[in-house]
């Protein structure tokens, strides 16, 4: 299905404003991740419906799970905040790679869709993977976050395998990374069926498409664990005595648990999604 990018530019900032106001409302976003939500979404809108659905896929399944077990979270999470209110540098972490990556993809394939085929162009399909690892990353490490928490399970420092208190940088159940690969595979399903209505491919072609989900699903949980291994190492974590919670940086009143004050999860997020996406491009160009 072709259209021009005139009217994907116009549907692009109509859809954009729906979303970004009705998340701003719902406490989803506040001001500043309503604007850079709103940029990023007009973007991938524009760029092509299939970009549009793995943004929307990550953001309203995180948003939603955010919302799941608020009293729980709220007794865990020193920074917790009703909704899970993200702010512009909490999006840009979370979409300014693929914005990127969706704009080259775009201008070198003309605005058109395209099928993952490295026999037609090995660069066109490194970035279109690097999108899908991108979304798979980030779908992966909220939805192992949101629900891991939730968990009964104690969770285990990635790096040393002994239990730590739940909200640790770094700590993981075997219920967060379940999460994380059906997260991922649901970024998989959805690239492939919204391809179904967007691109043609030759029925060699077609077919290969459904390795995107077991791709996905892996992008998802090596998103997962790359970020625990950061947030394990270079990502402060400490119990404070007096808020009786873990927290991100170090007091006088805090016991260091695990990782040095490098990065904040920001940071962490940031860099675990960019390398996830390199990975992901070039398992593409192989696979495809």
């Amino acid at each position: 299905m072709e259209t021009s990018p005139q009217f994907m530019l116009i549907f692009a900032v109509f859809i954009s404003s729906l979303i970004a106001f009705r998340s701003y409302k719902r406490k989803s976003l506040n001001l500043s991740g309503g604007v850079a939500g709103f940029l990023v979404m007009t973007i991938h809108f524009a760029a092509g419906f299939r970009y549009g659905a793995l943004l929307l896929v990550f953001f309203l399944t995180s948003s939603k799970l955010t919302k799941v077990g608020e009293d729980k979270k709220r007794r865990v999470d020193v920074e917790f905040k009703e909704g899970g209110q993200r702010n512009w540098i909490q999006v840009l972490c979370n979409g300014g790679i693929a914005s990127v990556l969706v704009v080259i993809a775009s201008t070198l394939t003309g605005w058109q869709d395209k099928c993952l085929d490295s026999k037609q162009s090995e660069i066109v399909t490194a970035l279109i993977g690097g999108v899908i690892g991108h979304y798979a990353c980030c779908n992966g490490d909220t939805w192992s976050s949101e629900l891991g928490v939730l968990s009964d399970a104690q969770p285990r420092l990635i790096t040393t395998l002994k239990p730590v208190k739940k909200g640790t940088n770094g700590g993981v159940t075997k219920a967060g990374l379940l999460a994380a690969v059906a997260a991922g595979a649901t970024v998989g399903v959805t690239f492939l069926v919204f391809g179904m209505f967007t691109v043609r491919c030759a029925s060699d072609v077609a077919l290969k498409q459904l390795l995107v989900i077991p791709v996905s699903a892996v992008a998802g949980l090596c998103g997962s664990l790359i970020d625990s291994v950061l947030g394990a190492t270079i990502q402060f974590s400490g119990f404070c005595s007096v808020r009786n919670k873990v927290v991100g940086k170090p007091g006088p009143t805090v016991k260091k648990i695990s990782g040095v004050d490098i990065l904040d999860n920001n940071g962490v997020n940031f860099v675990s999604i960019l390398l996830t996406s390199f990975l992901t491009s070039i398992a593409s160009v192989y696979i495809f």
